[in-house]
């Protein structure tokens, strides 16, 4: 099966969707027979995410810099930890292990994550799909952005499509499996 990279935040947020979201996705990737490959924090919707997948089963491999395993924020209960010197490496090791890219609500270093990602993808550096999980309509104005870059010609409207986006975690990964279906 496929390696879904999630990228989310090391916070619990203050909509309790936000954990339900990522615990429900975490159980749909173990139940589909996906790996999830995600930052390995044991803390925030991180935590959530990837206790919910191992409860069903599932493999996940967290992918972490020394000095956030040495701040104790490392999940040490998962299938497989890498460890990393810096973030640089976190992300290219992140995006190496994984055949699609998935968002939930996050912070700055979630957005960063998910706009370098889709920014290779734009260039041609891969040609993994990317969903956002639009949770609570956290993603509704990052999105209404986005189209308003088209409509004023800073990008064009063939990346925009590009970027799939869903309010559910089972239709999200309907719509990128059918991706990496077509792209073989």
């Amino acid at each position: 099966m496929s390696r879904f990279c999630v990228y989310l935040g090391s916070r619990d947020g203050r909509d309790p969707q936000f954990l339900e979201a990522a615990r429900r996705l975490g159980r749909e990737l173990a139940w589909r027979g996906h790996t999830l490959v995600y930052g390995g924090a044991r803390i925030g919707l991180m935590g959530a995410l990837a206790d919910a997948a191992m409860v069903e089963g599932g493999e996940v491999v967290g992918v972490m810099p020394d000095h956030l395993v040495e701040r104790e924020q490392a999940h040490h209960g998962l299938s497989e930890l890498i460890r990393v010197r810096n973030m640089h490496e976190r992300k290219a090791s992140m995006a190496a292990h994984a055949d699609a890219f998935i968002v939930l609500p996050g912070g700055i270093g979630t957005l960063e994550e998910f706009f370098e990602a889709w920014t290779w993808h734009y260039l041609g550096l891969h040609d993994k799909p990317i969903g956002v999980l639009d949770t609570a309509g956290f993603y509704a104005p990052l999105l209404a952005f986005l189209d308003s870059t088209v409509e004023h010609g800073f990008l064009n409207a063939r990346t925009r499509a590009e970027l799939f986006d869903a309010t559910e975690p089972a239709e999200l990964l309907d719509i990128l499996e059918g991706r990496l279906a077509e792209i073989g």
